[in-house]
């Protein structure tokens, strides 16, 4: 399901990271090395990449390509080059900074991730900002927005397949009557949210629309508050096709998203992004290469169609 193309034997990590450091001798960079070389290895390779070179040059790899490229090119290879967990983590700070602006982020870390995921990226925050998530999501919001993107974050799940039918079709029609008396920020909605697996949410989600005739999110419309609701449960009904539309609004919105498109690039291109490329190419009728190729420019681009498996 990942798009990455990496070689087969891959070079050794020395060879790269000699490689790279050729790529940055002389006038101007050899972007084309770079693309060649950190596009095409995976989180396991890059990570030995960049202690390589560091070994060999006495120099941080990051700072040393921080200071040769730039612009979305720069921000798609820094978030490319972490590790997935660590990544994760830093976009969570950077997220939570930004408030209910960009609680899409925050959403998908919470709801995408598997609960030892979750778990990870917790542990990595806290190591990396000396604090934890739950305490910078909650310092950066308010309200029901704070009570449940602190609630998403701060769950472990059950993460097994079993499902008790009779409690999805309770829960489905607890879920109902807030919607109806547009008791959005109900307690029970949010605890349902937070606690239940994504095995059980799914089931839920699916007894709603049996029971009722319409998809829980037709009820979800309005402020920040109902989109993160809406958000979460895609998140967790269905990721790709979440993602999906994350890209094709970012693509068709006047003036592309950049950040929502490396986002979705950088975090799915190891995981599940060659299922979103086929949801996206019958959404649309288009190929999402094409369509990147179409909104974007110059190395930034090159990078990105590298990692979507051009």
């Amino acid at each position: 399901m990942a798009t990455l193309s990496v070689p087969t034997p891959a070079p050794a990590a020395v060879e790269d990271a000699e490689k790279l450091k050729k790529a940055f001798q002389g006038w101007g960079t050899d972007e084309k090395a770079v693309i060649s070389v950190l596009a095409h290895r995976d989180a396991t390779q890059r990570k030995q990449i960049r202690l390589a070179y560091e070994d060999l040059y006495k120099e941080d790899l990051l700072k040393r390509l921080e200071s040769e490229i730039s612009g979305d090119f720069e921000k798609a290879v820094f978030r490319w080059i972490f590790d997935p967990i660590e990544r994760q983590a830093i976009l969570a700070n950077v997220a939570v900074k930004k408030g209910i602006e960009d609680h899409r982020v925050i959403v998908e870390i919470a709801c995408v991730s598997s609960p030892a995921e979750l778990l990870a990226v917790k542990q990595a925050y806290h190591a990396r900002f000396k604090r934890s998530l739950e305490e910078d999501v909650a310092s950066h919001t308010t309200g029901d927005f704070r009570k449940l993107l602190v609630a998403l974050v701060s769950t472990y799940k059950y993460d097994g397949a079993e499902i008790d039918t009779k409690l999805a079709s309770s829960e489905a029609k607890i879920l109902h009557n807030a919607i109806v008396e547009k008791a959005f920020n109900h307690d029970e909605i949010i605890r349902i949210l937070s606690t239940r697996s994504r095995a059980q949410l799914i089931a839920t989600f699916n007894c709603y629309k049996d029971e009722f005739g319409a998809s829980i999110n037709k009820g979800l419309s309005g402020d920040e508050f109902l989109l993160a609701l809406r958000s979460a449960i895609r998140c967790i009904n269905s990721p790709q096709k979440y993602f999906e539309k994350i890209l094709r609004n970012a693509l068709n919105k006047p003036g592309t998203d950049e950040d929502g498109l490396t986002r979705v690039i950088v975090t799915r291109a190891e995981k599940d992004l060659k299922v979103i490329k086929e949801i996206y190419h019958k959404r649309n009728n288009a190929m999402l290469d094409h369509a990147v190729a179409k909104e974007t420019s110059g190395d930034y681009k090159s990078f990105l169609l590298a990692l979507i498996g051009n």
